[in-house]
């Protein structure tokens, strides 16, 4: 019998040791969360969080409870607008980045 790692394991492992990765990651996370896909993108967060910051660091910078912050990137969480940039601002300046929005037209 062939041994296998869990996939959250392997991909928290991932996100450890690749900083392009994780990065990818924050993209994606947050492309979900704009088209509706909601319970991906609220997942690639959590194992983000799971990484990188830990939810008990989490719940330091932003203010909020540690328990809480399970909750909203839970796959039915759902943050408000504000607490969700709160996480995205903190989860971002963990990895170092700056996010930029940039709209492109439809015509």
């Amino acid at each position: 019998m062939a041994l296998t790692r869990d996939y959250k394991e392997t991909v928290v492992a991932r996100i450890k040791r690749d900083r392009k990765f994780a990065r990818a990651l924050y993209a994606e996370a947050i492309s979900a969360l704009i088209e509706g896909e909601t319970t991906e993108g609220l997942s690639m967060l959590r194992d983000l969080v799971h990484a990188e910051i830990t939810f008990k660091e989490l719940a330091r910078q932003t203010g909020l409870g540690e328990k809480t912050l399970h909750r909203m990137l839970n796959r039915d969480g759902n943050p408000t607008v504000r607490n969700l940039g709160l996480i995205l601002k903190r989860i971002a300046g963990d990895l170092g980045i700056k996010p930029r929005l940039a709209v492109a037209s439809s015509r």
